[in-house]
């Protein structure tokens, strides 16, 4: 078993890279231990394929630098917040024991994100309770609840309660992004399909558009922002920025 500091889920292969990239980057210049486990192969994206999409995905994972990346393989579209679907999420937690755990937005443009968040914090409470059984080869696992579980801002706007500065990473960033060649406008790219509401040059600037937005309420140039569903502490009024 491979404890993690940070556990990510999302709910395709490239939502983590668009909504939380930076704060993954940062978080591995610290030293710190991340994964991401991608719930759907995005099979049914207008371009690409699952196959396209696995092989973007390991190559935005070596660019994450990240210790693990997993697929759960989960119908794409039609997954849904169930006892079946819940206890796969389980399993992970317990398996990696993550402190901090990110996920998809509670609602946004895609009804996937939505449903993805709130399949992970459900999953997230119910790993703590020792009286759901999970098992990992043959052996029983754990209880175990992240300390910390907060939602990435995807496509639709939503009022972040925390702002994280990922300046120094901006451009590892995008290039994780860009690894996604048929998903997303990459300069010298040639892709087949036809033209997608995230493939065009604008969205990528409205991704630039939204980070720098957040950055400016914490004097950085580009910042991500979360959401949490309960309150935040800190140790002192100086740890605010």
């Amino acid at each position: 078993m491979k404890k993690l500091d940070i556990l990510v889920f999302a709910a395709h292969p490239d939502d983590a890279e668009l909504g939380c990239a930076g704060t993954i980057l940062k978080h591995k210049a610290e030293g710190k231990k991340v994964g991401l486990i991608d719930l759907t192969r995005g099979e049914l994206g207008t371009r690409g394929t699952a196959e396209t999409r696995r092989e973007e995905a390991a190559v935005a994972a070596e660019i994450l630098g990240l210790d693990v990346r997993e697929n759960l393989g989960m119908r794409d579209a039609f997954f849904k917040n169930d006892e079946e679907h819940q206890l796969q999420i389980i399993q992970k937690i317990r398996k990696y024991q993550p402190e901090i755990v990110l996920c998809n937005a509670l609602f946004d443009r895609h009804p996937d994100h939505g449903k993805a968040g709130q399949l992970v914090n459900d999953a997230a409470f119910l790993s703590g309770l020792s009286k759901v059984s999970t098992t990992l080869n043959g052996e029983q696992q754990q209880a175990w609840r992240p300390k910390l579980l907060l939602q990435f801002i995807q496509d639709n706007y939503i009022e972040p309660d925390i702002l994280i500065d990922v300046t120094a990473f901006w451009d590892t960033k995008m290039a994780s992004i860009e690894a996604f060649k048929t998903q997303f406008y990459t300069p010298g790219a040639s892709v087949e399909g036809e033209q997608t509401y995230i493939s065009t040059p604008e969205f990528v600037k409205v991704v630039e558009a939204r980070a720098r937005e957040f950055g400016k309420y914490i004097g950085a140039t580009f910042a991500e922002g979360f959401t949490s569903k309960k309150l935040l502490g800190v140790e002192s009024l100086f740890d605010l920025r």
